[in-house]
């Protein structure tokens, strides 16, 4: 999979970078049809993400799209929803639920294992609050007559193993940031001391693997075997980016194309399976199933794009961990690569490495004379525009529920891309 981030198009006409982005959706789905199979899909999908041409964007359409999408979407024109509290009854439960999940009897592997689930240190709970958004937004398909009461139960039924998504998903995220602080000697995550810091490395991976194996368990009692294959392409992608970023060629490291790769296997590949997997439990065609994937997908990015930047522009306390921690541990990120390309000379101090404090401190000096830190929020704009366009793109219906949950789900596309930690 391919990812194209060149910005060579200008146009002076917002609307069109908008009417682009759904050009590109159609272009996606408009070939494929319900009995398309998994396979087909993932081949479409690498052939367009391999045709760079038809991802250039505009950037001076680019400024001011956080009422662009909403009004451009007219069937989603409404007042802006606070996406977190549309969902916090259901985020409660599931929080709760990944509580008793994580419960063993070995005490010191309990303690390990639910470090990032206790009370005030679960963090932001994007991904469970994305998929349940996306959950609402989707159950739209018509049922063929029931009995009555028995459509009631069936969708009972359907938002609980929806929920088991987003409690599989959230097991297998803080599974992957557990490793991650192991390999990258972290101190700290979410403002606390970090669990190998605290407790250690040996129990730091094992309380990981506790909770990928919870994540299993729960993901068999699903039954569905393609829902599984999803996650645990999902497992195989976290290993492989975490791979790709630690045995880099200088020439794989000073690749964009490359970055984007890995970080689609690091972060975004997460939350795109997921979305597809609610997609799937309710029954959606494979057209609506990859408008769902393409809305994680460019949301996950996206959301990567920006914490490249607030590692260089953020605080430690607003982080919850040490603010230039890429560069540090000799990561090379898109602000810097965007440098690169407005000061080539960059390129002898990535080669050199980034264990001389004195070339972090060349490299920030030149990220600050270049558009690097600009460009890399373009590029995470046009990503959030993507996925903006995909749930514009989904079939229209007239259940307020569900406008609720798409117009909460446009509004996650910038929150994303305007926070500042």
């Amino acid at each position: 999979m391919l990812f194209s981030y060149g910005l060579s198009r200008i146009s002076i006409n917002p609307r069109a970078s908008l009417l682009t982005c759904r050009w590109l959706l159609s272009h996606l789905t408009g070939s494929l049809s319900p009995s398309t199979s998994s396979h087909s899909i993932r081949d479409s999908v690498h052939k367009v993400w391999g045709c760079r041409e038809a991802y250039t964007w505009s950037v001076p359409a680019l400024h001011g799209f956080r009422h662009q999408i909403h009004h451009q979407s007219s069937s989603l024109i409404e007042d802006q929803l606070d996406p977190f509290s549309l969902v916090a009854d259901e985020l409660s439960l599931v929080a709760n639920r990944l509580r008793s999940m994580v419960v063993t009897e070995v005490p010191k592997l309990a303690s390990a294992a639910e470090y990032f689930f206790k009370m005030g240190v679960e963090g932001k709970r994007f991904r469970p609050t994305v998929l349940l958004l996306m959950a609402t937004a989707l159950n739209v398909h018509v049922l063929e007559p029931l009995p009555e009461g028995a459509g009631d139960a069936l969708m009972t039924e359907l938002r609980t193993r929806q929920q088991c998504i987003a409690e599989i998903t959230e097991m297998i995220h803080v599974a992957s940031l557990l490793h991650d602080d192991v390999l990258d000697d972290a101190d700290t995550r979410r403002g606390i001391g970090s669990l190998n810091l605290v407790m250690g490395n040996k129990l730091a991976v094992l309380a990981g693997d506790f909770l990928l194996s919870r994540a299993c368990v729960a993901l068999a009692s699903l039954k569905n075997t393609e829902v599984v294959s999803l996650l645990a392409t999902v497992v195989e992608h976290l290993v492989t980016g975490e791979t790709m970023q630690m045995t880099t060629s200088s020439d794989q490291r000073c690749s964009m194309e490359y970055y984007m790769q890995k970080t689609y296997y690091k972060t975004a590949s997460l939350i795109s399976n997921s979305c597809k997997a609610i997609a799937l439990l309710a029954g959606q065609s494979a057209e609506v199933a990859m408008l769902a994937f393409e809305f994680g997908k460019n949301l996950g990015l996206a959301y990567q794009l920006i914490d490249d930047v607030l590692d260089f522009t953020g605080t430690s306390a607003s982080l919850g961990k040490g603010s230039l921690s890429d560069i540090r541990h000799g990561i090379v990120t898109a602000p810097i690569l965007f440098a690169m390309e407005e000061f080539p000379q960059l390129r002898a101090v990535i080669d050199q490495g980034f264990e001389n404090p004195s070339n972090v401190d060349v490299a920030l000096e030149y990220l600050g004379k270049s558009r690097g830190i600009q460009r890399t929020r373009e590029l995470a704009t046009n990503h959030a525009n993507l996925a903006a366009a995909a749930i514009d793109a989904l079939p229209k219906t007239d259940n307020e529920e569900v406008r609720k949950s798409r117009r909460a789900l446009l509004d996650l596309t910038q929150r994303v891309i305007t926070r500042n930690k």
